[in-house]
């Protein structure tokens, strides 16, 4: 009897273990569950549809924006999905990656396969916008920000726009609000240091073929004319927005002898930069007779914006550009003195 008590005995006392056990397991399952509800919150903000409300933190991040790219990158945001095609090839780390789902391109978008990436987030633009209202249906448990540049909107305020909301998402608001004092900065530089006197002109190469950049509609320096009060060297009726520019002749751009010509190399921006049919712009832009007596050739005052600039026209690139004139404007300034 006295063996078996002792059994009964350690039986009980083994199932008190086992039941504290179960006990204490309960309870730190009950205090993680309270304390990651306690870490989780939502913030809202205000896109091109209205108020999005966010739970912070945010996990699964989906980009199809071009803008946004090299900006998430530098806060160190991992994506699920992207359309890798359209990734700047400096951004080397969303447009090689394998573990970021490829979503294709906006001419023939996998949209099946962002939903497949499951993303709690969807960060929608640029080539994209087109596709919002089957991105949000195709995903209606992820929350969508949309933040394309609207029209009539000043560009540059745009961006600031832009970069501020996503940090509030991401929680890099210091970092964005250092983005946007670095934009400003170089807005302020280059407009004290360009003489208003000397004439402008922007163009885009593509497939060897020069366009004319109308100035505030023109891709990616159009608006620069707006920010920088920059004086055309010509202007047309009907311009547009084109990727490639209008359709005015070299002889055209070359009568209106700019003192600056501004060049976007909308090749270079592409995967055409990787095949034997690419011709860089400054090639063509140096080897095209009619421009050789233009004044901005021969003075040395051909700017190129960064070549991945078609593909990358974030608050950065804009940043970058604008640096790059204030040392232009700057260099031919002191070079007058």
């Amino acid at each position: 009897m006295a063996k078996i008590r002792y059994t009964l005995a350690a039986v009980v006392a083994t199932t008190g273990l086992v039941l504290g056990a179960c006990s204490s397991t309960e309870d730190t399952t009950s205090e993680d569950t309270s304390a990651a509800a306690s870490e989780a919150s939502t913030i809202t903000v205000e896109d091109n549809y209205g108020t999005q409300e966010i739970t912070l933190p945010v996990e699964d991040v989906a980009s199809t924006d071009n803008r946004t790219f090299e900006v998430l990158s530098q806060w160190g945001v991992d994506l699920v999905a992207a359309p890798q095609s359209l990734v700047p090839f400096t951004v080397e780390e969303y447009k090689t990656s394998e573990d970021i789902m490829d979503i294709g391109n906006h001419r023939e978008p996998d949209l099946e396969a962002l939903t497949a990436a499951q993303p709690d987030l969807i960060v929608n633009g640029q080539r994209f916008s087109q596709y919002y209202e089957d991105i949000k249906e195709l995903n209606p448990d992820a929350a969508i920000v949309d933040f394309e540049p609207r029209d009539g909107e000043p560009l540059g305020d745009e961006l600031k726009r832009q970069v501020t909301e996503l940090g509030k998402i991401f929680e890099k608001e210091d970092e964005a609000e250092q983005l946007v004092a670095d934009f400003d900065a170089a807005v302020e530089r280059a407009k004290a240091a360009y003489n208003p006197e000397q004439t402008v002109m922007a163009v885009n190469v593509s497939g060897g073929e020069i366009g004319y950049l109308a100035p505030s509609v023109g891709r990616t320096f159009g608006p620069i004319f707006d920010m920088l009060g920059l004086t055309p060297a010509l202007e047309v009726s009907d311009a547009t927005s084109n990727h490639q520019g209008d359709d005015i002749s070299v002889e055209a751009i070359a009568e209106s002898n700019p003192d600056w010509l501004f060049v976007l190399d909308r090749d270079g921006g592409t995967n055409t930069r990787t095949t034997d049919e690419y011709t860089p712009a400054q090639t063509v832009i140096e080897e095209n007779p009619a421009l050789a007596n233009v004044s901005a050739v021969q003075d040395g005052r051909v700017e190129f914006a960064p070549q991945d600039t078609y593909t990358n026209e974030s608050i950065i690139t804009y940043t970058e550009i604008l640096n790059q004139l204030a040392d232009a404007f700057e260099a031919a300034g002191e070079n007058q003195e």
